[in-house]
């Protein structure tokens, strides 16, 4: 028999284990509040990539979950109709389809309340992205992707047919932004595609009976048909409520339909007041004739999360001030009459940036979350008198989702020593904690513990860190340290992350820093200001007076210790590489190494463009904070990692970061992805970040010889 003690305890000490935890994703409720619907990714049969089905969570937490989906192309977005049926995306294919048909992209299914096998509703060659339903009808919207000048998804079919056999995928623009993260920007745009119902058979179908939007049309509207009598007794008209769609629709994939299904509130992308800025607004659109008018909007402002009360009377969404030269951005809840387009704001007084505002289920109030110091509570204002109440102390809350009779809210709960998982909160309680609902996913131990630390620093500012320590540190042998930087930079170390897990290192010996410096939001708009603008000044100082404070302590070695970063946290690692040699080694991913060529070539040049100003004009900020002036003075072991689909920080940036370390002869690796974006999401590039990161640091900071990772 095999000893116990033998057993691994966690699932950290090797990536395979890691890779094979469950990971959810997405929350659906029930309308009588009987079901709750979740997302759960598990790696498929080959460990190639992650699947993701749909599991059935009991909301009391007695019963275990169950699994309701099982195919290979995967389930996700899953939201419920008033009737009570589960709708879904998924590229799975039609069964009723022929066997020459094209590969599917993911299509919108429904699984009846009463059980049996999905079907599919809609499909179209764009594939099917956001998914909403209207609260007290069977109205569905959806956005799909589409060609410029098509159609329907027939003439969309046939565009995308005649460009691949002619060998084109040129592509031509008129106007700013031309990429987004991973991906370039047209020939197809997002649609809003309006079901008036579910069919009850069979897909929903484009019509082929067309009418006038209006009184003053002089031809009819192909897109829209006039009744289900036109296309079949059984059928279900597609109306396309943007036909224009272009660079106009982006932002798109944020909308609401209204109780009644009769308007959509969407957030529509749309150009700024300085040549290739661009802004956010609200647009209305009647699901009846297509008319739209703008809802929200500002020369400086975005607004967007828009959400309907559940009367329809009013709707809910958050602005956002664009930052400045002098200012950062700062956010609010916005409350609007959408028939009249008066609004106010419903947070005036809330030094907080809130978000993914949920209407209690009389419309008394809204539930918000915000970063709050490390975490991510769940707040709720009223309406009325606009009191603002906190209903989580600790962790980090997502997917609200609030019971209709008002007993409940569900949601998401992550935190630094928990991935997500569905959780229970009584809505009339103060600072809870939360109940864990039964679920894939749950991790039972940790190879270490979690601590909440302080230091000061140069101007007395508290900056606040969670420090991860691994089993056995203490006095008598303390842990090499990891400084851990986040990204952003306007963010915060609040959540569980699958992609920066400090418990991999934690298994490995290391104790890991993750502090909270100058620009890290949930601490009040003055915390941003201390580094705005000078990234490579106070930030840079919070962060060394975090490392201080945690060298101080008798279960860390001040003899060993490394810093790494990835995008605003790479260039972080940079700026460190560049002012200091008191790390062993550091480690930078999709990292800024030099701003002036980053902000012409990131895919939002203008947003950078507002805090650091026009380069050619006011070189200033660019010449103070870029790493890259200061390459002489790098003399600590490098590894950087980039992936080429990364267009938020282009891959330039890596290669010229490279080029600079190897022609000073600063010992350095480079590990490149030809295939990942900003982030590597495939769990063999996953693995191999992993291992290059534990080799290149072992080599370094443990002082054991270099072990290049087997498949590199």
């Amino acid at each position: 028999m095999t000893d116990n003690a033998e057993l691994p305890l966690h699932p950290f000490a090797g990536l395979p284990d890691y890779n094979a935890i469950p990971r959810l994703g997405g929350l659906a409720l029930s309308p009588d509040g009987s079901r709750l619907v979740t997302a759960v990714a598990t790696l498929n049969p080959e460990k190639t990539k992650w699947q993701t089905a749909l599991w059935e969570v009991d909301p009391e937490g007695k019963n275990s979950a169950r699994r309701l989906t099982r195919s290979a192309p995967g389930e996700s977005s899953p939201v419920f109709t008033p009737s009570g049926e589960l709708l879904f995306s998924s590229a799975r294919p039609d069964p009723d389809a022929g066997k020459d048909a094209e590969e599917p992209k993911a299509g919108l299914w429904v699984l009846p309340s009463h059980g049996g096998e999905a079907r599919l509703v809609l499909s179209r060659p764009g594939g099917v992205s956001a998914v909403v339903v209207a609260r007290d009808s069977n109205a569905v919207a959806v956005v799909t992707a589409m060609n410029t000048g098509v159609k329907d998804g027939k003439s969309d079919a046939e565009r995308i047919k005649a460009r691949k056999e002619a060998g084109v995928t040129a592509l031509l623009h008129e106007d700013y932004p031309v990429r987004y993260w991973d991906h370039d920007l047209g020939p197809a745009w997002p649609h809003v595609l309006y079901l008036a119902g579910i069919p009850a058979d069979g897909p929903a179908r484009d019509p082929e009976i067309g009418r006038a939007t209006s009184d003053t049309d002089e031809a009819p509207d192909p897109t829209i048909a006039t009744s289900r009598d036109d296309l079949g007794e059984d059928s279900v008209e597609i109306r396309d409520l943007t036909p224009d769609a272009g660079l106009t629709s982006l932002g798109g994939e944020d909308l609401a339909l209204s109780p009644d299904g009769s308007r959509i509130a969407r957030t529509v992308e749309v150009a700024g007041a300085t040549a290739g800025h661009r802004r956010t607004q609200v647009e209305l659109v009647d699901t009846e004739t297509g008319h739209t008018r703008v809802l929200a909007e500002g020369a400086e402002l975005d607004f967007f999360e828009p959400a309907f009360s559940p009367d329809g009377s009013a709707v809910i969404c958050v602005r956002g001030t664009h930052s400045s030269y002098d200012e950062p951005p700062d956010q609010t809840l916005w409350l609007i009459d959408p028939d009249t387009g008066d609004g106010r704001d419903l947070t005036p007084d809330l030094d907080l940036w809130p978000g993914s505002p949920t209407w209690a289920e009389d419309g008394s109030g809204v539930y918000f979350t915000a970063t709050e110091r490390g975490h991510h509570p769940v707040f709720r204002v009223e309406v009325e008198s606009g009191a603002v109440t906190r209903l989580t102390s600790g962790g980090y809350y997502s997917d609200l989702q609030v019971a209709a009779d008002g007993s409940a809210v569900y949601a998401l709960r992550a935190a630094y020593d928990s991935p997500f998982l569905p959780v229970r909160l009584d809505p009339s309680r103060v600072d809870q904690e939360a109940v864990i609902l039964r679920s894939p996913g749950t991790i039972d131990q940790l190879p270490g513990t979690l601590q909440r630390v302080e230091a000061k620093a140069d101007d007395g500012t508290t900056i606040q860190s969670w420090l991860v320590l691994p089993q056995g540190a203490g006095p008598d042998s303390p842990a090499p340290l990891l400084l851990w930087i986040h990204g952003g930079p306007l963010m915060s170390w609040n959540a569980w992350s699958w992609r920066w897990c400090p418990w991999l290192m934690a298994a490995r010996g290391y104790a890991v820093l993750l502090p909270d410096p100058a620009l890290s939001d949930g601490y009040g708009q003055d915390f941003v200001r201390r580094g705005w603008g000078q990234w490579g000044g106070t930030p840079y100082t919070d962060l060394m007076a975090a490392t201080d404070a945690a060298l101080e302590r008798p279960d860390i070695d001040q003899t060993r210790s490394a810093a790494m970063g990835g995008s605003f946290g790479g260039y972080m690692a940079n700026w460190i590489a560049t002012h200091t040699d008191r790390f062993d080694a550091i480690v930078t991913h999709a990292s800024l190494w030099h701003l002036d060529g980053f902000s012409g070539a990131t895919d939002a040049s203008y947003y950078w463009e507002k805090e650091f100003g026009d380069p050619l004009t006011h070189p200033e900020r660019y010449d103070a904070n870029s790493p890259h002036k200061f390459a002489d003075d790098i003399a600590t072991p490098m590894l950087v990692i980039h992936g080429d689909k990364d267009y938020r920080v282009p891959i330039g940036e890596g290669l010229r970061l490279w080029y600079d370390l190897r022609k000073r002869g600063i010992e350095s690796k480079f590990l490149y992805f030809p295939d990942e974006n900003h982030w590597v999401l495939t769990p063999g590039n996953a693995a191999v970040w992993y291992e290059t990161v534990f080799a290149f640091l072992a080599q370094h900071v443990l002082r054991q010889p270099w072990q290049r990772p087997d498949l590199l």
